[in-house]
This record gives structure tokens, sequence and C-alpha cells, in this order.
């Protein structure tokens, strides 16, 4: 078939890949543009699906909207008989879902209903999902509405992280999304409405989401550590010698033990939490490259009975 494919991060570029090496002719490629970065935020670095869309010869272009007749006139000037969507970034308008003959095909990182929305991966896991997949359905104009036409499963392990379920995703979406465009030629693609119970709704993470409450169950503590690594990870605050210190917390595990919330129970890291305690296994203090707690204790002063935020050492 002959698509326009728009996308953005590295959990796109490999379904870009695959689409093309499945014999599909891309005509062009979507992106959000080149933001700063390097050492000082001076060089303007490519997405992973720029990257990906030069590396495989195609055009790409990076319009900062695609409101108005002339980014509708300028997608059709491609011909293109469908539309891949997948995490681009930026809203499609009905000028432009209306343009492509066979739709807008979005792969989406839920098993929706369950987890409309911007940030799929890291709220299942958060909320303690077992199962997760991709889906790839017919967009609308509502947020994540359309009918689904093809789904993958996969578990989301008691200590599996955002991180490694992004990775499982990606490669299921990669072999997922040209099946549906073959489908799609053959016109064999059949399209479900989704339920309308069990809506739920993957807001984008707030900062504030990240701190950690060790008031909080250990399994939640647990749930929010394994969802938000490695990025942008969970995070506390303690005076580890130097003043205070914002450290995250990027693998834990859930172990025996009770105490004030947040209180550090032994010299192996263990912390007590509103019900239970988890044992740190993996961090990164401020500035540094991640690393392991035993690592980290070599060169953080943080005993026995050190509290891991201000608040709970205030109160208790």
């Amino acid at each position: 078939m002959r698509i326009v494919f728009m996308g953005t991060p590295d959990f796109a570029a490999p379904v870009l890949t695959e689409i093309v090496e499945h014999g599909h002719q891309v005509a062009a490629v979507y992106t959000r543009a080149p933001k700063p970065g390097g050492r000082r935020g001076l060089e303007l670095t490519p997405s992973p699906v720029h990257v990906a869309a030069e590396r495989l010869g195609l055009e790409v272009l990076t319009p900062q909207t695609l409101r108005g007749e002339e980014a509708a006139a300028t997608l059709r000037r491609f011909a293109p008989e469908a539309v891949v969507v997948v995490a681009y970034g930026l809203i499609l308008p009905k000028a432009i879902l209306d343009a492509p003959e066979q739709g807008c095909l979005n792969l989406h990182a839920s098993l929706l209903p369950r987890w409309r929305g911007a940030a799929p991966i890291q709220r299942a896991i958060m909320a303690g999902d077992v199962e997760t997949g991709v889906m790839v359905m017919r967009m609308e104009e509502g947020l994540d509405t359309g009918p689904v036409a093809l789904t993958e499963r996969i578990a989301i392990g008691p200590e599996e992280t955002a991180g490694e379920i992004h990775d499982q995703l990606a490669a299921a979406g990669a072999a997922l999304m040209p099946c549906a465009l073959d489908a799609l030629e053959r016109g064999e693609l059949a399209f479900t409405p989704q339920a309308t119970e069990g809506v739920t709704y993957a807001h984008k993470i707030d900062k504030a989401e990240a701190r950690i409450d060790w008031a909080k169950p250990a399994r939640a503590v647990h749930d929010l550590i394994r969802g938000l690594s490695p990025f942008p990870g969970a995070f506390f605050e303690a005076d580890l010698g130097k003043g205070r210190e914002r450290v995250k917390i990027l693998r834990a595990r859930i172990v025996k033990g009770s105490g004030a919330p947040g209180a550090v129970l032994d010299n192996a890291l263990t912390i007590a939490c509103g019900e239970g305690a988890i044992g740190l296994l993996e961090v990164q203090r401020s500035g540094k490259a991640p690393m392991k707690a035993e690592d980290f204790l070599r060169g953080a002063k943080l005993g026995a009975r050190a509290f891991l935020s201000e608040t709970d050492a205030g109160s208790h």
C-alpha cells in the first residue's frame, strides 16, 4: 500500500522500518521537529523516527501543526491510501483524518478502552495491571475512541519496568502494523467498536506524581517505581552528607519490614512504607549514572534511622 507515516519516539521507529521491509510504499514521514540537545542544548537532535526515515531514504516533514487547509492539501499531494500514526504527538484534525481513502490507522499501547491517552504504558504499571498490549485502531476525532482491528497481548511481570514493557510492546507493534496493512490492502481488515465500559484515561505524567509517598503501601510504591522507570523516575529526597539531594529509584523489590513511613530500616536500604517495606536495588543520584544500591551506599552517608523525605522526618 502507499502510505504516509506519522510518528516521533523510539517506540514508533521499528514500526516504520518493518512497514518498509514488508514492501509497503511510504510516500512521506511526518515527525516532530528536532529539539535542542547536546551538552549545552545548542545542537538540534532529530527524533528517532526522523533518523530512521533518513536511513531509509524517505522524505521527512516536521510541521508545527496539521490544522488548516494547507496542511491537508500537503498530505493529499502524497496521495496516501492510508496514514499510519504511532505516537506522533500532534492532533490530527478531521481534514487530515478524512484525507486518505482507507483512513488513518493508529497503533496504541494499551488494551483499549483501558488507558486511552498519552501515557498508557506507565499508567498500566502504576495501577498494578498484570496485562497490556498493542492495538491497531481506526482513528476518529475522539481521543483513542475508534474501532479496533488487531490486538497483541503481553503479560506484565511483577518486577517489570515501564522501559522493559515499552520495548516488548514496540516489538509487538512493529510486527502487528504490517499485518494490518496487508489485510487492509486485501480488503480483509475488520473493525470492532470499543466497549463502552471499562474506559480509563492515561493522562500525561505530572512531575509531582514522581515524588514517592512513603505513607502508601509497599505494593503501591513498588508499582510507582516500576511505572516511572527509567523515565522520569520516581524519586525521594534526603541529606546524603552534602545537603538535601534528589535520588531516583529505578528498581526495587517488596520485602519484609515495618516502621515509620520513609524510615531506613537497615544498612541494606530497606525502606519502610505505610504498609510493608521495599528494598532499593538500583538508584540514580542527581547528575550521575544509574548505580546499584551497594555502590550508592559507598558514596552516601545514609544510615539506619534516617528518613528519606523531609515531610516524613518532621512527622515522626
